[in-house]
């Protein structure tokens, strides 16, 4: 709105934040409005990244907003400051500040019982009251909740008034309770019942907003899930259809692909060439190179290599294989040089700290094909990488002469992305928009913002097996993998 307020819809969004978008979704949102969100603050866990929840501070406007770790998905949108939150519901504001003496705000610094009873949300069920701490102070204050479906308000109540036998409407109607200090919005029928799974439910939302309310001819829906079945072969599970599926090994040219971008640059003098296996060689390496490229897709969290096929990736030793499924020696046949395919994807964590953090959106992967004898369940994007390795060493250790080719195989090799250009193949590909330093940093067109995290932002190590590149964190969370 021209006023910089924002619309509140109870149960799913404050202005354009809607519940069950994306970490990447919103931050991308908020750095591309500068004049509306000058400053945010982004606090996470170091050591437990994926399992701890992410906060996004905007202390300009008065809102916390809380994602989930494993799947970074906005679960609960806080107003902490009435004054600085320019909400209006229905046409109504939630809170109108009194203006005293040259325009300052004076009298109560949130929205009254009152004006939420009779502007705004009407009746509702009795709510839930938490005494101090210090129940024998005379002034000691509690705080009574008072939810409605997908919205929910704290007010200040003076605990010597309190009675569990007295009606809320008339306690929170009288001088013993204040204004509200502060309201959630969640999906849910009320806060008490929600708040259980408030950070584990299927969000009701998609994660990015183009997406809602989209119908089931507006196109596809985004990748829900990646599950890699080994020998290159990756299956891409949308949102609204998981029965249904893309299934498709690395090497098999994407639909993408047929456009002109993907040809492969002419020359002139061809045929003054053919006696010349030097220069034809060079010709060739030049058209190659000149037709290898990524297509990025960060709104689904990964990147797809496309060059000449490569050989297939080995097959786990403990895949439950079907004869249909099988590649008979893992070799392509012989391509012309013009065919180009899918020979490596990237799959990025988007774990906060990384160098390349807000990137793309988190993508969430399972590999289906190393079930171990011990353990069934497949790996995850969610395990630490000690858990990672130490299934894999073990369902692998047959690709190995002795322990010491496996200890080499198998040992990380470091790499520092804040030092600029980094080694290459598929690390060559992202920069990052971070300074380095991991505390305070300047996005590109946006405010300032303010990550607490590890220093060594830039800092990984890279672990290899059969047909998988692990990128690890010093935290020992994956913030990238690579299939080929």
């Amino acid at each position: 709105m021209e006023d910089g307020s924002m619309q509140l819809v109870p149960g799913r969004s404050v202005g354009f934040l809607t519940l069950g978008c994306s970490l990447h979704e919103a931050l991308t949102a908020i750095k591309a409005e500068v004049r509306a969100f000058p400053r945010f603050q982004l606090y996470h866990d170091d050591s437990r990244p994926i399992a701890s929840p992410i906060h996004v501070v905007l202390p300009d406007n008065g809102l916390r907003l809380q994602f989930d770790g494993p799947d970074q998905r906005l679960r609960l949108i806080e107003v902490l400051d009435f004054l600085k939150a320019k909400l209006v519901y229905k046409d109504v504001e939630v809170f109108k500040p009194a203006e005293g003496i040259g325009g300052i705000s004076s009298g109560p610094s949130g929205p009254k019982f009152r004006h939420i009873y009779d502007k705004l949300l009407g009746p509702t069920y009795g709510g839930e009251y938490i005494p101090p701490n210090n129940q024998d102070d005379p002034n000691a204050k509690g705080v009574y909740n008072l939810s409605y479906p997908g919205v929910a308000f704290n007010f200040p109540v003076q605990h010597s008034a309190y009675s569990p036998k007295k009606d809320f409407i008339s306690l929170l109607s009288s001088s013993a309770t204040g204004p509200a200090t502060s309201m959630a919005v969640f999906n849910g029928e009320s806060w008490q019942k929600a708040r259980g799974t408030l950070f584990t439910a299927t969000p009701p939302n998609p994660r990015a907003a183009s997406l809602a309310g989209k119908g089931k001819e507006g196109g596809p829906d985004e990748i829900e899930m990646v599950r890699i079945h080994g020998e290159g072969r990756i299956e891409l599970v949308r949102r609204s259809t998981s029965d249904v599926s893309d299934h498709s090994p690395l090497g098999l040219t994407p639909d993408e692909t047929d456009s002109d971008n993907n040809s492969v640059i002419g020359t002139d003098n061809e045929d003054d060439w053919e006696d010349d296996d030097e220069a034809a060689l060079e010709a060739q390496e030049r058209e190659v190179a000149a037709a290898e490229h990524f297509y990025n897709y960060y709104h689904h969290g990964f990147d797809i290599l496309i060059s000449q096929p490569t050989q297939i990736s080995p097959s786990s030793p403990t895949a439950e294989r079907k004869e249909a499924e099988l590649h008979e020696g893992g070799e392509l046949s012989a391509q012309p040089l013009n065919h180009l395919a899918a020979t490596k994807v990237i799959f990025h964590g988007n774990i906060p700290g990384s160098y390349q953090f807000n990137r793309h959106r988190r993508s969430r992967w399972s590999l289906e094909h190393v079930p171990s004898e011990h353990f069934r369940d497949p790996l995850n994007s969610e395990m630490r990488f000690a858990d990672i390795s130490g299934r894999l060493k073990e369902v692998f250790k047959s690709y190995y002469e002795n322990e010491e080719e496996e200890r080499l195989q198998q040992r990380g090799m470091a790499l520092n992305r804040g030092w600029g250009d980094s080694p290459g193949s598929s690390c060559e590909l992202l920069g990052g928009w971070e300074d380095g330093s991991g505390r305070k940093s300047k996005f590109a067109n946006a405010g300032s913002g303010i990550i607490e995290g590890d220093s060594n932002v830039g800092n990984v190590e890279l672990f290899g097996f059969p047909g998988m590149v692990f990128e690890v964190l010093k935290n020992g969370a994956v913030s990238a993998l690579t299939v080929y």
